[in-house]
């Protein structure tokens, strides 16, 4: 089974997109290979009420599937529709996103764990290859490439680029791995191996921890993850992306001159990703 982590903030105009395409995941559509795991980190919206009528619509809706099928009515064809385990669970203080995927981490029972932010989509295939890529290479670290989406969440034509592995070195001068595209197999980690560090570009210094333990991450160079992206969020504003690198590199204790040597690496590699 596979846990989805999603945290959720005022996420109420995306949140609905962001389920549809994960309960839409080829072969993993229903509560005995996928469990989504929302945890709210305080949104002053109405997210929670949106999540809670998304959940009763499937369930819904599964029913009606149910009885169809148990009528047997003539003319008809009907799969079994068991709905996805799908849980709420609120932040009783405020974490931010490190803290809600921590939460989100404790609360997973999957024997894999796969992250998704609360405005991004994954194509329908996503988890069925990333699996098999997973179980062909014995990896406990995966990630995908992806494509970069508007506000929309409508394809740009603008793909991200990833090398077929990685390690941690290769990772301190190309940060390719994007959180809504990973996959860790829990049968290999533990969970004290995989919580994030509650510090600016968490996930990235948490893919460095990683890899440390693991080695290597596989990685598949097919976008199949859409990346919404806005104006005005923090990962648009170039000089804050800088320092934010320059501190996770002060955070490894590496060299001042080595620091500088990975990180003219990681901004060509950033050009190139999106070439």
């Amino acid at each position: 089974m596979i846990s989805v982590i999603i945290p959720v903030y005022n996420s109420a105009a995306y949140i609905g997109e962001t389920l549809d395409s994960v309960i839409a995941q080829r072969g993993y559509c229903d509560g005995e290979k996928m469990e989504i795991i929302l945890v709210d980190d305080g949104s002053a919206d109405d997210t929670v009420e949106v999540i809670r009528n998304y959940v009763n619509h499937i369930n819904s809706k599964a029913k009606e599937i149910r009885e169809k099928e148990a009528r047997g009515d003539k003319g008809s064809s009907y799969v079994n529709h068991k709905p996805v385990s799908i849980r709420i669970i609120p932040n009783a203080d405020k974490k931010g996103a490190a803290g809600a995927r921590n939460t989100g981490i404790d609360e997973a029972k999957g024997e894999y764990i796969a992250f998704i932010d609360a405005d991004d989509k994954w194509l329908g295939d996503k988890l069925e290859k990333q699996m098999k890529l997973m179980k062909e290479t014995g990896a406990a670290f995966s990630f995908t490439g992806y494509e970069y989406a508007d506000e929309n969440c409508i394809g740009m034509g603008k793909t991200a680029k990833v090398p077929v592995r990685i390690g941690y070195r290769e990772a301190l001068k190309n940060t390719t791995i994007f959180t809504s595209t990973v996959i860790l197999d829990m049968k290999k980690l533990a969970k004290e191996d995989i919580y994030f560090p509650y510090i600016a570009s968490e996930d990235t210094a948490n893919w460095w921890k990683i890899l440390k333990k693991t080695g290597y991450a596989a990685g598949l160079d097919k976008p199949l993850t859409l990346y919404r992206r806005s104006g005005g969020t923090l990962s648009s504003n170039k000089l804050v992306g800088i320092q934010r690198i320059w501190g996770l590199y002060m955070n490894e204790g590496l060299s001042v001159p080595y620091s500088l040597y990975c990180f003219v690496c990681f901004a060509f590699n950033a050009v190139i990703r999106r070439l």
